[in-house]
């Protein structure tokens, strides 16, 4: 049995182009001899159509789709995903289904047994879990067919949650020739190889091949890398396809090789799905171009760089705004990068506008020593200059705030927190600097001095993030154990050797700055664990 793997990029709710892509890999799977096509889960709505499944316009959208899918589906098995009507039975009125077509006819559905609602899934909402198991024979051979959480708790892989279920057991007695799954994995930073893992252990339970067809692209803040895999029935490797794009897998089953991941770069890997995230945010929502806050120093230089890849360099504006306590260096370094990357580059001071404000607020203000506030007008003079551009130019402005920053509130409300999407909310200050590094390891694009010099946000003389903030070494460890991983102050402490009294003030911090975060840009999720979608904390609690 030949598989054509359609790993597809859909766009949520456009369904005569999401029909249009499957149409394409069907008649491209004719060409090539396949007796099957494996579309991702929800292919025809994308994944995750969250309440636009309460309209039932959209519910009738994807059945007419899936009626010209239908039509062209003549010597061939197609297998996709889509949302349909429950009519039988349960408490929801949705079923998250993979449709199997087989020869110009619809044979029948299979229903998602598994709904995940942890983390960044709220599956349950929606949809009623399947019942039933079966085989769905073609050409031979007992095909099996499950959507993408049915399988990941075989293995060992789901730590939120216990089924009472296990889909790939209860298949067992079936005896299927090869098993499919239907798939919209998010990505994961160092998840390399556990779909391997996962499918490999399905595959040795039911003694047959597996393939997993994942959805590609990113759709708001979740980004899916795609990297679709097929494994022998022993669980060895056998095909996978591409990251962070399309791509069609051949998979001949009579005539298997081995195959074998290629060489995994962690920083390639992390910075592909960054510039995905920005590149489909902009596509999808029909935006074109985007501007930034260009300071000179290290975060925004990295959000530089995702943007030009993302989206063309002559599409990013670099708006340069010094103030009087902006140091020379980091003026130079900013326009050298734009230089480096072929971006516009514009400079506006805001020393005059600042000191505008100052004189309107001096009534206000008299008897009281500069603070924060002053530093904190500046960052809003520039948000606001941004934003001028943004209206008055179509840009869409980027959010240039790293995740350590995010998560101390060490950052600005309606000044350098502004904008229509956070590029690098979701990755802590250290790996920015690793990143960075990566983007420079053939040649220089990002000045060494913005690399190596103290970070800081300039807004008073002789300024350094350290005046405010342990070192990041040591908060990146806390918010990792903390928001990560789920670990308590004391375990944090033990684990990385850090004095408990400053996990305490950091876990405090995190949650004194709640508020801010819900104000802020949407975050590309990158890592288990983001400030954006998936993490829910109350805005009033007394616990911590």
């Amino acid at each position: 049995m030949k598989i054509h793997i359609a790993q597809l990029n859909p766009i949520i709710g456009d369904i005569p182009g999401n029909t249009q892509k499957v149409l394409d890999a069907i008649a491209r799977g004719k060409e090539e001899g396949a007796d099957v096509i494996l579309c991702p889960e929800l292919t025809l709505c994308g994944y995750p159509p969250e309440d636009l499944v309460y309209h039932l316009s959209f519910i009738d959208a994807q059945e007419n789709a899936l009626q010209q899918i239908i039509n062209e589906a003549r010597d061939i098995m197609v297998v996709v995903g889509l949302v349909r009507r429950n009519l039988y039975h349960g408490e929801k009125h949705l079923l998250n289904s993979a449709a199997i077509i087989q020869d110009g006819s619809i044979v029948g559905f299979y229903d998602k047994q598994l709904l995940p609602t942890y983390d960044v899934f709220d599956e349950r909402r929606y949809f009623e879990p399947g019942t039933s198991n079966r085989v769905w024979p073609y050409r031979g051979k007992n095909i099996g067919i499950v959507i993408c959480e049915d399988i990941w708790q075989h293995a060992g892989y789901i730590e939120f949650t216990r089924y009472k279920r296990d889909p790939i057991i209860e298949l067992v007695p079936h005896k299927p020739d090869v098993l499919l799954n239907l798939s919209a994995s998010p990505y994961q930073f160092q998840k390399p190889d556990v779909r391997v893992k996962v499918c490999a252990k399905a595959a040795r339970t039911l003694g047959c091949p597996v393939a997993l067809c994942c959805q590609v692209g990113a759709n708001g803040q979740l980004i899916f890398d795609g990297a679709s895999i097929a494994v022998d029935k022993e669980g060895e490797l056998i095909g996978y396809g591409k990251g962070f794009e399309e791509d069609h897998i051949f998979i001949d089953l009579e005539n298997t090789h081995a195959a074998s991941l290629e060489n995994y770069d962690s920083m390639h890997e992390l910075y592909s799905a960054l510039v995905l995230g920005v590149k489909d945010y902009f596509h999808k929502c029909g935006f074109s171009r985007a501007c930034l806050g260009l300071s000179g120093g290290i975060d925004s230089a990295l959000v530089a760089c995702i943007a030009a890849d993302a989206l063309g360099p002559t599409n990013v504006l670099g708006l340069i705004m010094p103030s009087e306590y902006s140091s020379e260096h980091s003026v130079v370094d900013a326009k050298a990068l734009g230089m480096s990357l072929g971006i516009l580059v514009e400079e506006v001071s805001i020393t005059e506008p600042f000191h505008a404000y100052l004189d309107l607020l001096q009534p206000l203000f008299q008897g009281a020593e500069p603070d924060i506030t002053e530093e904190n007008l500046q960052a809003r003079i520039r948000g606001m200059l941004l934003m001028a551009i943004s209206n008055k130019k179509g840009y869409i402005a980027l959010s240039t705030g790293n995740k350590s920053e995010i998560a101390l509130g060490y950052s600005t409300l309606y000044g350098d927190m502004c904008g229509g999407l956070g590029v690098i909310g979701d990755v802590k200050k250290t790996m920015v600097y690793d990143l960075c590094r990566w983007i420079n390891r053939e040649e220089e694009i990002i000045p060494h001095s913005t690399i190596d010099k103290p970070p800081s946000a300039e807004l008073r003389p002789g300024q350094i993030d350290l005046d405010s903030l342990p070192e990041y070494g040591i908060v990146d460890k806390v918010l990792e154990g903390y928001v990560e991983d789920n670990l308590s102050r004391n375990e944090i402490s033990v684990k990385y050797n850090i004095p408990l009294e400053i996990v305490i003030d950091l876990v405090q911090r995190i949650h004194r700055n709640e508020y801010k975060r819900r104000q802020a840009a949407p975050i590309l999720r990158v890592t288990k664990k983001s400030f954006g979608v998936g993490r829910r904390y109350p805005l009033v609690q007394n616990w911590v």
